[in-house]
């Protein structure tokens, strides 16, 4: 649930920016095209969601039937592949696309100048916002598979309703908020969950082939974490998979985990900045 809400607030609040811009220029150039404008994003959201909803319907009977055979050894092929992926998603793959998002939106903004808002126009914005929505059914689709309709569609209310309190305060109120604050405090969020995803991946595919449990692998057990039954604990294990049995090696695979995403994509963003 956490992992969608999070993704879900990350796009959902390029789509309310995207709305905002428009409006925007809307208001600059006196073309009073806000309802149009307005329409097109809403309807764009409708679509979102309805697309993402479908996914998570198909998530949810797909989870119930691939969990009838073996279900301990595919849960941890999913988590390894879902927590490799989730960050693919966010350093590399969410980049990509977005290339030829921003492409569309320069196009667009230069037809809005130029001339009156038409049906090109408004279906041009509406293909903006689900393109977003599109994005959020792709990068949530593997990990939704451990979580309920309900807990996902869940999710993305809260990402859906965070990421437009922000815009809204941004785009209307005028309210200063540092957006690429935003979006890096997002992806250490995402790191973190994707190398529970992975860890947890790990300890329950050695358990379940090689009888290994690395939860009582050497002595350094972390028995200071909280119990799953108390809030705290409870919050760990449910929102970043990490539960009272998590021991040093378990750890240890987690910081590799960091580790590898720092040298794959962080310092190479850092020193390209830099220089």
């Amino acid at each position: 649930m956490i992992t969608t809400a999070i993704i879900a607030f990350r796009e959902f609040l390029e789509v309310f920016l995207i709305i905002g811009l428009f409006l925007g220029i809307s208001k600059k150039l006196n073309l009073k095209k806000e309802t149009e404008i307005i329409i097109a994003g809403a309807v764009g959201i409708v679509l979102s969601f309805t697309l993402i909803s479908i996914t998570y319907i198909f998530g949810d009977y797909a989870a119930k039937v691939l969990t009838e055979h073996n279900a301990d050894a595919l849960e941890s092929y999913l988590l390894i592949f879902s927590g490799a992926f989730i960050v693919y998603v966010v350093f590399s793959l969410h980049k990509v696309m977005n290339k030829s998002s921003h492409k569309a939106l320069i196009k667009t903004k230069e037809k809005m100048q130029g001339n009156a808002f038409d049906v090109s126009l408004f279906l041009t914005i509406v293909f903006l916002v689900f393109r977003e929505g599109f994005e959020v059914a792709l990068f949530t689709a593997s990990t939704s598979l451990f979580s309920t309709f309900i807990q996902n569609f869940f999710g993305l209310i809260l990402g859906f309703l965070g990421s437009g309190t922000i815009g809204f305060l941004t785009t209307i109120a005028y309210i200063k908020i540092s957006l690429k604050r935003v979006f890096q405090i997002t992806e250490y969020f995402i790191i973190l969950i994707g190398a529970s995803l992975f860890q947890n991946g790990i300890t329950t595919l050695l358990e379940t082939h090689f009888n290994i449990s690395l939860s009582d692998m050497v002595s350094f057990h972390l028995g200071f974490l909280p119990d799953e039954n108390t809030f705290i604990g409870g919050f760990l294990q449910n929102f970043f998979g990490i539960d009272s049995g998590l021991s040093l090696i378990r750890l240890l695979i987690m910081a590799g985990y960091i580790a590898i995403v720092y040298f794959l994509f962080i310092r190479k963003a850092y020193e390209t900045k830099k220089a």
